[in-house]
């Protein structure tokens, strides 16, 4: 949530920044804005809307000249969206600018103290309170800005990563970072401030990222000073290479992030399991399972916490896990997990799952479980993220960046690390035959064929996009390892066309949800002949008997749903097991079609940010 942009040193800030905001719309945001400096004036451009908005308006307001700039592209918490709530804000005096991402809880009892002491407020904003408080420390105790940033932090309930510009100190920002990423650019004579590395990947590979309560003083021709908010101790900048490159985060000639991240996943699958799969030796060799290997053979269970499509994801898992492994498994929501008193013990082994590493709720879940002595691994596709840093162990997807709001790879590339470590734990544990294993193995190596096979259901998806397009409902529904299918295509579609959808198990469909179905109701049910198909079959019999519309995922050749759907998308066979890799993909697709043309952002569906990094 919300995209942070700063840059320092001898090049014109402003396209530098410009462009780094639109490389973070993926974020979601609601308004936009930039400060420049030029060595004399503090200049400000902010509206509601996009960042192309923000370009038109600012190339009227203010000259754009200046080395010294910041941006950011916010996401609604405290106050309407309007271009007096955008940031950056200004303190009282005018000589600070800050961008702020993340909630400071206890903003109104500041708010107030403020107000006694003659500070006035234009915004509704939490962050021009924060701005407020750091001049007023600096000014009650004479402080230079860095010191009475830290002051004033220490000050503070909440989340944050913020930058804060003084322009009586222009060759210096102040980040910070308690619960919202925040990345460091090292250049030559220059530094690049943002929420990932994206924004500066073409200027430099090296960055820097702040752990939690770090802070550091961003300076030219001087090294750079990272230190700890609560005792001001210093701490070693540790510089780390980028692996992603430009060309990553670019659509290569697709309409949109999310329909190239869809073609992607042949590939991001194949990435995922290179090095660990060994299909020929009857091998899977996983680092951070195979080094805490007794952790996970000597649980009592194991909890996956997540939030969204992680957490459908966690769900797969779940059956994949108990079937393989016959381990107990509970998958929860992180948000609700850290809030009901959970019993948790030494011997639970907890799997975080999250697309960033960033996610809030998740993060906040992995210490209340460490602190309960849990041992923690963490399934995350971003190198160097807070999950990846906060776990005990863990692996990475490698699914590249996804840049949609609307996860695609990031779900199919999380279930094939679960796999793998289902498998890795059947194994070891002697609760699968050798035959059984070594099948699994090479039927998971030949997956990227199989979804790029999958992926040909392109046109028929489509078509039916085209006749449902204008439905205001839809139910999803599967048995099995594809009821989580169910759920995530239900929520794809729920993201970006903002039709109300919902998925349910399909026996469950007679206790109650029977009742919307008439010949409105499209029906979306995921057939594919393992599993229970039989039964399946049956609930498509009863929803053809109330007039409701049949969109059948099936496996190719089937015939008897054939016979009974309105429409068949037909997806290549594989293990029941391994079946949510392939029967999410026309779904994927499905949305998709319908999204666009219906006329929606695809890539920045309205209230949704990728990273949600506040509660």
């Amino acid at each position: 949530m919300c995209g942070i942009v700063g840059y320092i040193g001898y090049r014109e800030a402003y396209p530098i920044v410009i462009k780094g905001l639109k490389r973070l719309e993926y974020r979601g945001y609601d308004s936009a804005g930039v400060m420049l400096y030029d060595g004399k004036d503090l200049k400000i451009s902010k509206t509601k809307g996009k960042v192309s908005d923000l370009e038109e308006k600012s190339s009227k307001e203010i000259s754009t000249n200046g080395s010294i700039g910041m941006g950011h592209t916010r996401w609604a918490t405290h106050g309407v969206p309007n271009d007096v709530n955008s940031h950056p804000h200004v303190s009282n005096s005018g000589d600070l600018a800050i961008i702020h991402n993340g909630i400071i809880e206890n903003y109104e009892p500041l708010k107030k103290e403020l107000i006694k002491r003659g500070y006035t407020f234009k915004s509704d904003t939490d962050t021009e309170v924060l701005v407020n408080l750091i001049e007023e420390v600096q000014k009650k105790e004479n402080l230079k800005l860095g010191k009475a940033v830290q002051v004033a932090l220490n000050q503070v309930v909440g989340a944050y990563a913020i930058c804060v510009f003084d322009k009586k100190k222009p060759d210096e920002i102040v980040v910070a970072r308690l619960g919202s990423p925040l990345a460091i650019g090292v250049g030559e004579n220059e530094f690049f401030i943002a929420s990932d590395a994206s924004p500066f990947i073409e200027y430099t590979s090296n960055a820097i990222y702040l752990e939690d309560e770090e802070m550091a003083i961003v300076r030219l021709q001087k090294p750079l000073k990272i230190r700890k908010i609560k005792d001001d101790s210093l701490v070693d900048p540790y510089i780390q290479e980028l692996q992603m490159n430009l060309e990553q985060i670019e659509k290569g000639g697709y309409d949109h992030f999310m329909l190239k991240e869809i073609y992607e996943q042949p590939n991001v699958i194949k990435d995922t399991y290179r090095g660990r799969l060994h299909a020929n030796a009857g091998l899977i060799q996983m680092a951070g399972v195979e080094d805490n290997i007794e952790k996970f053979l000597n649980a009592d269970r194991i909890i996956i916490i997540a939030c969204g499509t992680s957490w459908h994801a966690g769900l797969v898992a779940e059956y994949v896990i108990e079937e393989f492994a016959r381990i107990p498994v509970e998958v929860e929501y992180a948000s609700e997990f850290r809030y009901r008193n959970p019993i948790i013990t030494n011997k639970d082994v907890i799997i975080a799952i999250s697309q960033s590493g960033e996610t809030a709720d998740t993060l906040a879940a992995i210490k209340l479980a460490k602190e309960k002595g849990a041992f923690v691994f963490g399934v995350c596709n971003v190198v160097g993220s807070s999950i990846s840093r906060e776990t005990h162990a863990g692996a990475y997807t490698h699914a590249g960046p996804e840049i949609g709001v609307a996860s695609t790879k990031a779900f199919t590339t999380q279930i094939t690390v679960l796999t793998m470590i289902a498998l890795r734990l059947a194994k070891a544990k002697g609760t699968m035959s050798n035959s059984d294993f070594h099948r699994y193995l090479q039927e998971l190596e030949v997956i990227p064929e199989k979804v790029a096979e999958a992926l040909n259901t392109n046109d028929i998806a489509k078509e039916i996009a085209s006749i449902y397009k204008d439905a205001p409902n839809c139910l999803y529904l599967g048995r099995g390892y594809n009821f989580p299918v169910a759920l995530e295509g239900a929520l794809k579609l729920k993201e970006i066309s903002y039709i109300h959808a919902e998925g349910y198990p399909a026996a469950e469909m007679k206790h109650g949800p029977i009742a919307l179905i008439d010949e409105k109701m499209p029906v979306v049910v995921i057939a594919p002949k393992q599993g229970h198909y039989d039964k399946v079959v049956s609930n498509i019999q009863e929803i053809k008997s109330r007039s409701g519309k049949i969109i059948a995922v099936v496996t190719k050749g089937d015939t008897q749903v054939k016979e009974l759907a309105d429409h068949v998308i037909e997806i290549p066979e594989t293990s029941d097991a391994l079946s949510p890799l392939l029967t999410t993909i026309p779904l994927q697709l499905l949305s998709y079609h319908i999204a666009v043309l219906r006329g929606c952002n695809v890539d920045q569906p309205r209230n949704l940010a990728k990273s949600v990094t506040v509660e």
